[in-house]
């Protein structure tokens, strides 16, 4: 056979064209039939090996998964097919691949038209909205439940959320106490124990001395004290209900309380044949003052081993004595563990009996946030204020509120992803990003980058509400978000950006996770630490205040150049190795696991780590190693077991102070320690897949070395669209890839274990002398504008259009068209780069009658070389401004907008507000316009 391919070959070689592929007829025709099929696999082999490399060095493949969501308030549930069909074609033309319902309260006089939640009318609504999103490619989540969090009108008093009132006495020896147990007054609270405490150290439990109507008499043997435990309610109502959806909260550590709740769904569903949507959403854990159900003391007992009961003066010591912080620390571990299993795991149970994927936020919850994240399917994080960049020409607002959340909150969620093998992580993107009405596109782009290197691969804005096309402007709001309708003056550009989410998404979905290091979370120091009340939660707002250490630890391992997640206890135990790498049980390597500065280390988990490294994998403690176990139970004995198991992970692991020097053994990338960018890396079948943005003032122009090994690689542009092989190569045993990225500029690269050669090779650039300065003889013009402005203004110079002579550009929302014709000459090999400047908000750029491009984001250029002539050339730039300007003319004439129930309209700091009181903000072109040359740079 390998003499008969090797003629067929010759024959190939000697009688085919200089068309690759040809062969003469003669030939073919007296080849053996074998022959034939030799050449068909010959052939087949070099086509698809051309076909391979064409795959992988292509984009990825578009789906609604790859398109940002939207989280779709429907106010009043006030919705009807022919609002749906509009809304649903305006988010779904625009770019938008799915909506999460979220019904909220209503608008006031449309009372008559609300639908109460999942009755008929409004299940058929939900059936019509996912007949339109099927039709329009898009996908359809819920909310299970309306506002926040779950709750409603079928939720008893029963089962309701509960919390603990304790009321303490002090006995005296011999002194008769008499009191009569009524929770002070509160109807809702019973009586759950009664506990003695002496002085000698004997515990005794009195509940059965209590008589009829909670009548109590003692006489005390000794000096003492006593502790009344009542189960009450909290009372707290759904938050921003929607009609039908009003009610009480439930009680999330009661399994048979949410197995009740969720059946009205099943109710709802099956009576009214609906198909039940994509997935269910939960929103961040806001279940205030809920830190009982009646089940937690022999829950606890069943955990920790002993009876809480009998130790209330420590839970109540606030955390004053070791025996109190021991005892607080178990306590919420246990309600940790009762809200993973009792409600986030029976939840996803019941959305998996109907074929239906969870989303869940788990900040704001009383537990190990990694645990909670990773019991459901997908994820999700929230960013919730905005970031101080320094990036030249970022428009910085005034009016904002700092983000709270930053790469090492964000990264929870994603941690939990990685390590439990979940595909997504999604985020509630852009709450308050900046005050309602002022927020650009520029502002956006970056904001987002940053979630994209904390893990973030699936966003969903927050949001868009449903609103009728014929409201009268600005339509109908929700008063927390970065407003994502066509009633947004940004809306004009907004699919520009969704189109640069969905490129960059489409590559963090496909592969693996590929970060360096486990870093352990130590939660149980975390939880000896937090003093005061014996419940804690851990909300977005305040959390890195809450964890400073651990922050900490994330940010300087970070800073280094190497990229982590995080790790509980839980997941420690299901984690083994494999060629010297930690795996986790979703599949995730990893080279080292890194203990930051515990104090406090479970016994099955040090057990753990000494079973991981004495099977190679590489441990590294910080600073020192643990010195004492958790919790109460059996501690003299648990503490000897873990002095015989320090001496032997000792023998194993590495100890150090300097987090340099510790992972100075392991490649980290220059791209972040040394120029101070953000990445983040995932691995595919061939190679590496890296985002990388630039978040400060470093411009980039040069090498940069890479953690991985690569033969080559290929740069793909997520705002442009185009792609070119990269100048890759070899310093010693590191790869260098060539890179040229200013200050807020992203790019996606991929990296290859083998050589490729592409045609289309990157394009490098360096300024030459030259550029033209486009500063006067404009023509502004209004082509869409509220309210209209019909005149032509001739521009001597660039400005703000609130400057100009008409009082109408102070107050309006809209594009103004800037148009110039001038004479250049193109110089042979030269590329030319349009620079914009200072632009308010966002641009689309036409050339000679062709669209070039729509510019959102920092820095406001593109190439046009293509796209010029030798001779007069046209260049019409319309520029798109910020509806703030107009609001705040509605407000300084009293228009009445704000006709919203409960909480109605509020500004960033949550206070009623007019914002009659704010500046004009420009809007336009307000600085020179540049054509610059720049010729091919070569290394």
């Amino acid at each position: 056979m390998k003499m008969e391919y090797n003629k067929m070959k010759n024959i190939f070689n000697r009688k085919s064209s200089r068309k690759a592929g040809y062969i003469c007829r003669a030939e073919l025709v007296e080849a053996p039939t074998r022959w034939l099929k030799i050449l068909a696999f010959f052939l087949f082999i070099i086509s698809f090996a051309s076909c391979t490399q064409r795959q992988v060095v292509t984009w990825p493949e578009i789906t609604k998964e790859s398109k940002p969501w939207t989280r779709w308030w429907w106010l009043g549930s006030d919705v009807d097919s022919t609002g749906l069909k509009y809304n649903l074609e305006a988010l779904g033309n625009a770019g938008i691949g799915g909506v999460e319902i979220t019904p909220i309260y209503g608008v006031k006089g449309r009372e008559a038209h609300y639908l109460d939640y999942l009755s008929p009318q409004w299940m058929k609504m939900l059936n019509f909205t996912q007949a339109e999103t099927k039709r329009l490619g898009m996908g359809t989540d819920m909310n299970t439940g309306t506002g926040w969090p779950f709750g409603g009108p079928d939720v008893s008093i029963e089962d309701a959320a509960s919390k603990a009132i304790f009321a303490q006495f002090v006995l005296k020896k011999d002194e008769l106490i008499v009191e009569k147990f009524d929770a002070q007054g509160d109807k809702n609270a019973k009586l759950d124990k009664v506990m003695i405490y002496m002085e000698s150290g004997k515990v005794i439990n009195a509940t059965h001395l209590v008589a009829e109507r909670g009548i109590f008499s003692y006489t005390p043997p000794e000096d003492g004290k006593m502790v009344a435990l009542y189960v009450g309610k909290t009372l707290q109502k759904v938050k921003r209900a929607a009609p039908g959806g009003q009610g009480y909260v439930v009680n999330h550590f009661d399994k048979e309380a949410i197995k009740r709740y969720l059946s009205k769904f099943d109710k709802a569903f099956v009576e009214t044949q609906t198909p039940f949507p994509n997935g269910f959403f939960n929103d961040s854990y806001e279940v205030y003052g809920a830190n009982w159900t009646s089940s937690l003391l022999q829950e606890f007992e069943n955990r920790r081993g002993y009876k809480l009961q009998e130790y209330f003066p420590d839970l109540l010591a606030n955390g004053q004595t070791e025996r109190s912080v021991r005892v607080i620390s178990d306590y919420r571990e246990t309600v940790g563990d009762i809200l993973k299993e009792n409600f986030t795991e029976v939840w996803t149970e019941w959305a998996h009996s109907h074929g239906v994927i969870t989303r869940n936020q788990a900040h704001g919850s009383p537990a190990n946030l990694i645990d909670i994240y990773a019991a459901v399917d997908i994820p999700e994080c929230e960013s919730f204020g905005i970031s101080d960049f320094d990036i030249p020409g970022l428009r910085k607002d005034e009016i904002k509120k700092k983000n709270d959340g930053d790469p090492a909150i964000l990264k929870y969620a994603s941690s939990a992803a990685h390590i439990s093998g979940k595909k997504f992580t999604s985020a509630e993107t852009f709450t308050w990003l900046t005050e309602h009405f002022r927020t650009s596109l520029s502002q956006a782009k970056v904001e987002i980058d940053q979630m994209f290197t904390s893990g973030v691969n699936h966003v969903y804005f927050h949001g868009s509400t449903y609103s009728p096309e014929t409201a009268e402007w600005p339509g109908w709001k929700f008063y927390a978000s970065v407003d994502m309708s066509p009633t947004n003056s940004i809306w004009k550009d907004a699919p520009a950006f969704f189109k640069y989410v969905t490129r960059v998404q489409s590559f963090l979905q496909e592969g693996q996770p590929d970060n360096d290091f486990l870093l352990y979370l130590p939660m149980h120091d975390i939880w000896a630490n937090q003093r005061g009340s014996f419940f804690t939660t851990f909300a977005i707002h305040g959390m890195r205040e809450k964890l400073p250490e651990f922050c900490e630890a994330v940010d300087e391992i970070m800073a280094h150049g190497y990229d982590l997640d995080y790790i509980s206890d839980q997941f420690i135990l299901n984690t083994t190795t494999e060629n010297g790498l930690l795996k986790t049980i979703g599949g995730a390597k990893y080279k080292a696991l890194i203990v930051p500065a515990a104090n406090l280390i479970p016994l099955e988990t040090l057990k753990q780590l000494v079973v991981l490294s004495e099977k190679g994998a590489n441990i590294i403690f910080t600073d020192h190693y643990p010195s004492d176990v958790p919790g109460l139970a059996n501690l003299d004995l648990r503490r000897v077991e873990m002095k015989n198991l320090l001496e032997k992970i000792k023998t194993k692991a590495v100890l150090g102070k300097d987090y340099k020097e510790l992972l100075s053994n392991y490649k980290e990338e220059k791209f972040v320690s040394q120029f101070g960018g953000q990445l983040i890396r995932r691995k595919h079948e061939n190679g590496h897949t890296y985002f990388m943005t630039m978040l400060k003032n470093k411009p980039i122009d040069g090498w940069i070395s890479l953690a991985v090994n690569a033969e080559s690689a290929v740069i793909f542009d997520p705002l442009t669209g185009k792609e070119g092989q990269a100048n890759v190569r070899k310093s010693g045993n590191n790869t260098e890839v060539y890179l040229q990225l200013k200050p807020g500029q992203s790019l996606i690269l991929k990296t290859f274990d083998k050589k490729i050669s592409l045609k289309n090779k990157w394009k490098y650039f360096s300024p030459t002398a030259d550029e033209m300065l486009l500063s006067d003889n404009w023509n502004l013009s209004f082509p869409d504008s509220q309210p209209e402005v019909k005149e032509t203004f001739l521009l001597d110079s660039l400005t703000s259009w609130t400057n100009l002579n008409n009082p109408d550009l102070q107050r309006n929302m809209g594009t103004g068209k800037y148009s110039k014709r001038f004479n250049f000459e193109k110089k042979s090999g030269a590329e030319y780069l349009l620079q914009l400047g200072d632009v308010r908000e966002s641009a689309k750029v036409k050339i000679n009658g062709v669209e070039v491009a729509t510019l959102f984001s920092v820095p406001f250029e593109i190439y046009i070389g293509k796209h010029l002539k030798n001779g007069e050339n046209l260049i019409e730039i319309e520029v798109t401004n910020l509806p703030a300007n107009r609001i705040r003319d509605y407000d300084k004439r009293g228009v009445q907008w704000r006709n919203f129930h409960e909480i109605n309209f509020v500004s960033i700091t949550y206070q009623p507000t007019k914002f009659d009181h704010w500046e004009i903000m420009p809007s336009g072109l307000l600085g020179d316009v540049r054509i610059v040359e720049v010729s091919p740079k070569e290394h």
